[in-house]
């Protein structure tokens, strides 16, 4: 059911939207999705590391199962669900399989993604609908899944997303990547704005590239369901790709940033100081180009 919901003049402090905020993950029920490896599999160390109990979903069964076991090995108590993110009925499975095997869920993190690569004019139409589909519909299928049933749980929590730079500045190259990217971008903007008053926090992290296993398992995984082929190199022709983690941003890093802004209730997450200009450099362009264009007679 439609509702209405603060306006734009929402309270905002550093990035910090004005709800509630957790006071630790101590006992709290967590999902990842994406969990098998690079960023999903470190958060969801992190968050087990401060305490939480972990459910990871993949689409990856062999990985999923590997990394399960390696969180048990370690005393924590970890459960995998087998999730494509594309598809909402398995998002709405996993939401009812954690709420099962946790009792309770208190952080939903919506990390599952993969990247396409090369100048829009060369994307078919399939390579569009892949990276909609799981880096867009992914994250939207995750707050159908599990926002109403954090809202009916009464108990506040949060949810957060993984986009990217590329979801702030536009990336030649990466443009069919960073459509989707800016899409969560405002999924998470609207929804923290929406949820807020129900305690729930909403995060979306950016980073730039970080080393993980991103490319190569989005060449594996590629196309199931529209029987792609996998491309040869999905960073040819487009130059490169920006700096690799600042030289020294880790992936251990990145997580244990996001565990300290989902506890800070912080909107954005921006790992990577070298992001700061570019975005800066796109603002003041907007802001610039309302001294030009901007009508007479709107003020907000």
């Amino acid at each position: 059911m439609p509702y209405l919901y603060e306006s734009s003049h929402t309270a905002c402090i550093a990035g910090v939207i004005l709800s509630d905020s957790m006071d630790g993950f101590e006992g709290r029920g967590a999902v990842i999705t994406g969990g098998a490896s690079g960023i999903g599999l470190a958060t969801a160390t992190e968050f087990a590391r401060r305490g939480a109990r972990i459910v990871l979903a993949d689409v990856d069964k062999a990985a999923l199962e590997h990394a399960v076991a390696r969180l048990k090995s370690e005393g924590v108590e970890a459960h995998g669900v087998e999730c494509d993110v594309r598809h909402v009925e398995e998002m709405t499975n996993l939401a009812d399989e954690s709420f099962r095997l946790l009792g309770q869920v208190d952080v939903v993190f919506s990390n599952a993604g993969i990247v396409v690569a090369g100048p829009l004019v060369t994307m078919t139409h399939e390579d569009w609908r892949w990276v909609i589909d799981i880096d867009l519909w992914g994250s939207i299928h995750a707050v159908e899944a599990f926002v109403p049933r954090l809202i009916e749980q009464g108990k506040g929590g949060h949810i957060a997303f993984t986009a990217s730079f590329a979801g702030l500045v536009p990336n030649a190259g990466l443009g069919a990547y960073g459509v989707a990217k800016y899409g969560v971008v405002g999924l998470a903007e609207t929804l923290a704005r929406e949820v807020k008053d129900n305690g729930i926090g909403v995060s979306v992290l950016c980073p730039m590239v970080v080393e993980t296993k991103l490319v190569s398992n989005s060449e594996r995984i590629r196309g199931a369901d529209y029987g792609l082929a996998s491309t040869p190199d999905l960073t040819e022709g487009f130059g490169p790709l920006p700096p690799t983690q600042d030289q020294g941003v880790t992936v251990d890093e990145v997580a244990r940033l996001t565990a300290d802004a989902i506890l800070a209730n912080r909107l954005y997450i921006l790992p990577h100081e070298a992001a700061r200009a570019s975005v800066k450099r796109r603002f003041e362009r907007i802001d610039h180009t309302f001294d030009d264009q901007a009508a007479e007679g709107w003020t907000h």
